[in-house]
């Protein structure tokens, strides 16, 4: 059984707005990245990306970006440099003004080390959507404080 999953939610932003507070690393990092960002996510940059949960900057490599559209990642599955996972961000315009932001990612080897991993990415990526959207809707930072 190939692991991967997909979580969406609904910003009550402009796309363009809700794109830019992942790409650009001061904005990841009042919301998500809460040991900061580094590197402007752009097709082909190497950015990195630390969490006080998971201390210790890990590198991110972006393979495509299509500006308000799309974004593509890739990074180390349970810190094995052969075995990579990819994450897809899509971002679409809804009628209403808001904006559905979809992310999936795959890519872990099927073990119970996958499992877990994957398992803890789509709770990481579903804390990420729930605290962007406090965020840029209301500015509360839902991780400020959470993880120590």
């Amino acid at each position: 059984m190939e692991l991967k999953f997909t979580v969406a939610g609904r910003i009550a932003k402009p796309v363009e707005e809700v794109f830019e507070a992942v790409v650009a690393p001061d904005r990841l990092s009042n919301y998500f990245t809460t040991g900061g960002a580094r590197g402007r996510l752009e097709t082909g940059a190497e950015v990195t990306w630390d969490f006080h949960d998971f201390p210790g900057a890990f590198p991110v490599l972006v393979q495509e970006v299509i500006p308000n559209e799309k974004i593509v990642l890739q990074w180390e599955a349970d810190g094995e440099s052969a075995t990579w996972t990819t994450v897809t961000m899509e971002f679409s315009r809804l009628d209403d003004g808001r904006t559905l932001v979809r992310i999936n990612e795959f890519g872990w080897p099927e073990t119970d080390a996958g499992l877990t991993s994957c398992l803890g990415n789509c709770e990481g990526w579903t804390g990420m959507l729930c605290a962007m959207k406090a965020w840029l809707e209301h500015g509360i930072n839902l991780r400020n404080g959470f993880y120590k």
